[in-house]
């Protein structure tokens, strides 16, 4: 092992870049930039059945968006360490299964699925844990070579088995976690290390990968932990170097308190959909790098250079980190509001061509919600007045309506808007017509700009009320103040 540090994230081409998954990304990212070390994207395709058309280039073009970078990659290969394809490392996955298979650390096994399945159910019968028990158990050796030649006569394609050493402990300090323990009797049995048609499991191609390509360090979930002990099983039978674990804490669903599950349709769970709604990448990047991480002190709004600097594995928190889709609008909105005018439109852009409403003002539009806009896409929804009917009334919005005072506001108001000449509309002149109706009917305070905002807008919160006003135009202004002064 490298005395560098080289870290890596591994994805599967399975599917789309999950919140989970980019956080292994960047956690992984920041350590090895914080450090000086070298990161590493590798490839994880040997489970045939679950790969995904363009799964690779949806997580690498995923990971670019959200602001990482890396060291090597399929695309720009180290060749000391290539293919960076586990599809492409067949060869010298099987040059060390061959090695386990000559020194005895492994062998080959003919048991089908069926006798697989019935040991299982015998086990449970009799209240057993699942525990794989070898088909050459009190074999003699000719009889283990006559029941061999008889499987491949039979065409049953072989497993190879590592097998599990009799008392052994496997044990390490996490970085996360501290000291962790596992008998290796509790592992379920001598287990895959390659399947039937050739291809290596998990547990094993990780750790040859790691070993072969330096990796120093492994910082991952923690639904891992149960794969370390057969990881360092295959460390300890090849005599390598085992690279430093680290563990991070589950992410739980804030609003159920559970795992963060693919299942919780209520909430965005994959980095393209955060990418589709317009939110801002380093706001991502920000909201993910405090999932299960804490720079200490009380502020939450970083830029990546400040978080590189900031990085300390020993930070990592040890609780489950709470995912809360509110949080990240927050997060959001305060990037939003920091943002230069032309890159909020940029964002809200898009959306607004899809809606058909980008025209002369969308600019003023846009810079006028900036300051409330939690995503690109919710320009839509806050610019509806603008475009579409005037919006059905909350009960809370009825309720101010129907005091005593309201109409006299309301219609004060419009008879001064109508009085406008329409070269004098602008939003400076706005806002003296609304102290006049002050002057005249000694109303003032929320009883005299609350009527008149939701009579023109429908809402009870908003931009400021001349440039609603000023932006919604004289005429429709006048139309809505008509409408609910009745």
């Amino acid at each position: 092992m490298s005395d560098k540090i080289r870290v890596r994230y591994a994805p599967s081409p399975t599917g789309l870049l999950h919140i989970g998954n980019a956080r292994t990304a960047l956690f992984n990212y920041l350590f090895a930039r914080h450090h000086g070390g070298e990161f590493i994207i590798r490839i994880e395709d040997t489970d045939r059945k679950r790969h995904v058309e363009d799964g690779e280039r949806s997580q690498l073009e995923n990971l670019a968006w959200l602001g990482m970078d890396w060291d090597e990659s399929p695309q720009n290969p180290n060749e000391k360490y290539g293919p960076y394809r586990q599809s492409e490392r067949l060869d010298i996955y099987q040059k060390y299964v061959d090695e386990l298979l000559e020194s005895g650390k492994a062998y080959k096994s003919y048991k089908t699925e069926e006798e697989i399945a019935a040991d299982r159910e015998a086990q449970e019968a009799k209240g057993l844990p699942p525990v794989y028990v070898s088909e050459y158990k009190g074999m003699t050796e000719e009889e283990k070579a006559s029941y061999i030649s008889e499987r491949e006569a039979q065409g049953i394609e072989p497993t190879v088995r590592i097998k599990v050493p009799e008392g052994s402990i496997y044990k390490w300090d996490d970085i996360v976690k501290g000291e962790i323990e596992f008998e290796g009797k509790n592992i379920g049995g001598d287990w895959v290390i390659q399947k039937r048609d050739g291809y290596p499991t998990y547990n094993f191609a990780v750790v040859v990968d790691d070993h072969l390509m330096d990796i120093s360090h492994v910082i991952r979930g923690d639904d891992h932990i149960a794969n370390t002990p057969k990881q360092l099983m295959i460390y300890e039978a090849l005599d390598w170097e085992a690279p430093k674990f680290g563990h991070m804490t589950l992410i739980i669903n804030s609003e159920t308190g559970k795992k963060l599950s693919k299942r919780d349709t209520n909430t965005l769970q994959f980095i393209e959909d955060y990418r589709k709604k317009g939110f801002m990448n380093d706001a991502i990047f920000n909201f993910i790098a405090l999932l299960g991480w804490n720079p200490g002190g009380e502020e939450e709004i970083f830029s990546k250079d400040e978080l590189i600097k900031l990085f300390d594995e020993n930070r990592l928190s040890k609780s489950p980190a709470a995912f809360d889709q509110k949080k990240l609008e927050w997060l959001d909105n305060q990037y939003i509001k920091n943002a230069d005018s032309e890159v909020v439109f940029e964002l809200t852009k898009p959306f607004l061509e899809e809606a058909g409403r980008l025209d002369e003002k969308s600019p003023y539009l846009v810079d006028l919600y900036k300051p409330q806009l939690k995503y690109g896409e919710e320009i839509i929804e806050l610019t509806d007045l603008f475009y579409e009917d005037f919006p059905a009334l909350t009960d809370e919005a009825k309720e101010v309506l129907s005091l005593e005072t309201s109409p006299v506001v309301i219609k004060a108001f419009k008879e001064k808007l109508e009085n406008l000449d329409d070269a004098d509309f602008t939003k400076d002149n706005i806002f003296p017509l609304i102290k006049e109706v002050q002057k005249e009917t000694g109303i003032k305070g929320k009883n005299l700009f609350m009527p008149i905002r939701i009579a023109v807008s429908g809402e009870m919160h908003g931009p400021e009320l001349p440039d609603t006003i000023y932006l919604l135009g004289k005429e429709k202004a006048i139309a809505h103040l008509e409408e609910n002064s009745k």
